[in-house]
C-alpha cells in the first residue's frame, strides 16, 4: 500500500488554501493588481511619448501619433465593450471571468488619458468630441459601478439578517393576518386606519420612492401614529386590544422597513447598468462615425 508523506500533505494543504484565497480574492486585486500596473505602465508610457516626442504641429487627432492613440483607444473600447458577453461564458484559468473584469476596470480607466490625448485637447461641437464625451460618461458610470459593487452587496446581506425576499414577505403576511384579526374589537376609526395600512402594497412604489427607500404615504407608520396618539378605550378589553394592534403595527413598519431598504440597495446596484450599457452602445455608434468620417475625409 502507498504511503502519503507529511510533505505531500502539507503541499496539498496549501494548494487548497492557496485556490480558496484566490476564489475570495476580488476583482480589482486579481493577480496582485496586475491588470492596475499593466493600466499604470500604458498610462505612463502615453503621457511620456506624448511629452517628449517633438513633432510640428502638436499632436492632434490628424497627426500620426493621434492615429496611433485613436486606433489604441478604439481597439480597446470595442474590446471592453465584449465583457457583456463574456460574462456569459464564464471559464476558469487567466482569462477567467474575474481576470477579464480586473483588466475592463483597469484599462477602462487607462481611456481617459489615451482618449483625451488623442484628442490634443481639441474639442468641438462634432462627432469627434461626441465620442470622447460618450467615453468618459461611459468610464465615470463604470467607476459608480466599482463603487456600488464594493459597498453595497454586504450592505443587502447585512440587512437580510439570514432571511431571503421570500421569508420576509412571509414574515409580513403572518403579521398582516395577525393584525387582522386583533382590530377586530377596536373602534371603527381605527380599525379603518389598521385596513388602509394591510391594503396598502409595500412594493408598488415608483421609482422615486425606491431609491429614497421609503414611502411618504406610509399607512402603516399614519395607522401607528393616529392608534398611539388616540384616546384609551373604557374597558381593559379594548385597551389591551389596542396595545396589541400597536405592538404589530410596530413590527409591521420594521419589517416593511427592511424590504424596501433591501428594495433600495438592489436599486443602487442595478440603476448604474441601465445607464452604463446604453451609454457604450451609444459609444460604439459614435466611435464607428468617428471613425468612418476621419478616413472618408483623410
Amino acid at each position: 500500500m502507498a504511503t502519503v508523506s507529511s510533505s505531500d500533505d502539507a503541499t496539498g494543504y496549501a494548494e487548497i488554501e492557496q485556490r480558496r484565497s484566490a476564489n475570495h480574492e476580488s476583482f480589482l486585486a486579481h493577480r496582485a493588481y496586475y491588470w492596475a500596473r499593466v493600466a499604470a505602465f500604458l498610462g505612463l508610457f502615453v503621457v511620456l511619448t506624448y511629452v517628449l516626442i517633438d513633432v510640428d504641429p502638436r499632436h492632434n487627432g490628424g497627426s500620426w501619433y493621434g492615429y496611433t492613440l485613436g486606433t489604441v483607444g478604439a481597439g480597446l473600447i470595442v474590446w471592453l465593450a465584449w465583457l457583456g458577453i463574456r460574462k456569459r461564458r464564464p471559464t476558469p484559468g487567466s482569462w477567467s471571468l474575474k481576470a477579464w473584469t480586473s483588466a475592463h476596470v483597469y484599462l477602462g480607466l487607462s481611456l481617459v488619458i489615451i482618449g483625451t490625448l488623442h484628442t490634443g485637447f481639441q474639442l468641438g461641437w462634432n462627432v469627434h468630441t461626441l465620442a470622447w464625451v460618450l467615453m468618459m460618461l461611459v468610464i465615470i458610470s463604470g467607476a459608480y459601478g466599482i463603487a456600488v459593487y464594493a459597498s453595497l452587496p454586504q450592505a443587502l446581506s447585512e440587512n437580510r439578517r439570514e432571511m431571503t425576499r421570500e421569508q420576509m414577505i412571509e414574515s409580513l403576511a403572518a403579521i398582516d393576518k395577525q393584525l387582522e384579526a386583533a382590530a377586530q374589537p377596536l373602534s371603527r376609526d381605527d380599525a379603518d386606519r389598521v385596513i388602509a395600512a394591510l391594503e396598502q402594497d409595500v412594493f408598488s412604489s415608483g421609482i422615486a420612492a425606491r431609491f429614497r427607500g421609503s414611502s411618504r404615504r406610509d399607512a402603516t407608520r399614519a395607522a401607528l401614529q393616529h392608534i398611539s396618539t388616540g384616546r384609551a378605550y373604557d374597558d381593559d378589553t379594548h385597551d389591551l386590544a389596542q396595545q396589541k394592534v400597536r405592538s404589530l403595527l410596530g413590527k409591521r413598519a420594521a419589517q416593511i422597513d427592511q424590504i424596501r431598504r433591501q428594495m433600495q440597495t438592489k436599486a443602487l446596484l442595478q440603476i448604474w447598468l441601465y445607464v452604463h450599457v446604453p451609454l457604450t452602445i451609444a459609444l460604439l455608434a459614435a466611435l464607428t462615425a468617428h471613425v468612418v468620417s476621419v478616413f472618408y475625409y483623410w
